[in-house]
């Protein structure tokens, strides 16, 4: 058969969810191609050549993008067999599969259940969504040809120079269960790990075309420690001068403070940590496993070891009050944070999707609102109208600012002085960038592109 894969969002990195399934597919004697419709042009000619259609759609962004693009393929060709796959896939299906978007979804482990998909084609397919968590070695490494180069992608931006940055993950899913997360929703608590020889393969297809830089994007690198620490050890004895960050739970920071010394000197430039608040009740309603005073151990024992913590945040939440977003934004500073946080941060909105965690907490506390179809979010709204207010204000500056390329720590003393004024703190934006040392974040490393779920 010939596969088309499509990828409409991943980060701003070299889609691996095209890679990873291609080889599974071409493995099983499939044609297959790839198009990342976020670098390249959406054109009917791949449409027209495909037997069927496979999109990726490992976050929400990604889901909405994919649902649009399906639309247009089922409008241009209504015979062609179309499937989701990834973390999102089985969200929605009244929408995806009800309405006849797609024919098949296949959320967590998709490979094995992808080829078998495409094997059962042309046959007709029953309508479903399907979670797959089978342990499965996979079928080789990633095959990266085809794809766009990494420059088209985020680099790595440090004293000045840009790096171009490879994107692997040495592992999938998670063991914890935060109630916002959409991954717990389908690995519920569980961990797949990716051998460590496919891992360091795909890391030296990725050095030959180029990257100086690797992100491991696993949603908890320390979810196996041990794993980590060879892929690290291994990576670093083979191209040493070869840098990286990931992302770690501020508890799983906190708990292997060991590995760090061993991390700065292969190469660990930062970290990325959802810190989300610093309201410590509505970090136990999330279930996040950390506090407040949790966070700010974590920044001071990596800058210890000299590496940068780049936190996300969650300020709008159902239980979000507008002292509790201007605690975030002075915890940013009081902490020295400002160059770190991409302002985007600042303006995140719980999203609830079909079958989070926080479902029933929402609904017993009669929070929860209708099914929004098009956002793929149940909608809910805060008890004191002047925090959704706010959180459209912020929204509102941070993408006028942006788009006028003004600095990071300006656009950081706009947003407190503008959320102080909603808490009654009323901080001029004059003074609060009083706070910020301009400049004392250049040479920070961090990615040239700013990622959103």
């Amino acid at each position: 058969m010939r596969l088309l894969l499509v990828s409409t969002y991943e980060l701003g990195h070299q889609p691996l969810h095209l890679a990873a399934p291609a080889t599974a597919l071409r493995a099983a004697g499939h044609e297959v191609r790839t198009l990342d419709t976020s670098v390249e042009p959406w054109t009917r000619e791949p449409i027209d050549w495909a037997d069927a259609v496979a999109f990726s759609v490992p976050m929400h962004t990604a889901m909405r993008l994919a649902l649009q693009a399906a639309a247009t393929v089922r409008a241009a060709r209504p015979e062609v067999p179309i499937c989701l796959y990834g973390l999102y896939a089985a969200v929605s299906r009244d929408v995806t599969l009800g309405d006849g978007i797609a024919d098949h979804a296949i959320a967590g482990e998709y490979e094995e259940a992808l080829v078998a998909w495409a094997g059962a084609l042309p046959s007709p397919t029953d309508r479903r969504a399907v979670i797959e968590l089978g342990r499965r070695r996979p079928s080789g490494v990633p095959a990266r040809a085809g794809l766009p180069p990494l420059e088209r992608y985020a680099h790595l931006a440090l004293r000045g120079e840009e790096r171009p940055v490879g994107y692997v993950e040495a592992s999938h899913g998670c063991l914890h269960r935060c109630g916002h997360c959409p991954v717990p929703v389908v690995y519920d608590g569980r961990i797949r790990i990716v051998p460590e020889d496919v891992v360091v393969a795909d890391i030296e297809g990725l050095v030959a075309a180029g990257a100086r830089h690797i992100t491991f994007g696993d949603p908890d690198f320390l979810n196996g420690p041990q794993h980590s620490r060879r892929v690290i050890a291994a990576m670093h004895e083979r191209w040493p001068d070869l840098t990286f960050d990931c992302t770690v739970k501020v508890e799983h920071i906190l708990r292997h403070e060991d590995l760090w010394k061993d991390f700065t000197a292969a190469g660990c430039l930062f970290v990325v940590s959802a810190f989300e608040t610093v309201n410590d009740e509505t970090l136990a309603r999330l279930d996040k496993g950390h506090t407040t005073a949790d966070a700010a151990a974590a920044v001071a024992l990596l800058r210890n070891h000299g590496i940068e913590i780049r936190p996300s945040f969650l300020p709008f939440t159902p239980w979000t009050t507008l002292d509790e977003v201007a605690d975030i934004v002075d915890f940013v500073a009081a902490t020295d944070l400002v160059p770190n946080v991409d302002p985007v941060q600042y303006t995140i909105r719980l999203l609830v999707p079909q079958g989070s965690l926080l479902e029933p907490v929402l609904t017993a506390e009669g929070r929860l609102g209708p099914y929004d179809a098009g956002r793929l979010t149940w909608t809910w709204a805060s008890e004191d109208p002047a925090v959704d207010d706010l959180q459209v204000r912020v929204a509102a500056l941070v993408e006028g600012a942006q788009t006028a390329e003004e600095p990071i720590e300006q656009i950081y003393g706009r947003v407190r002085a503008a959320v102080h004024a909603a808490a009654g703190r009323h901080t001029s934006a004059t003074n609060a960038g009083a706070v910020v040392s301009h400049g004392s974040g250049e040479g920070r490393p961090r990615l040239t592109e700013p990622w959103f779920c």
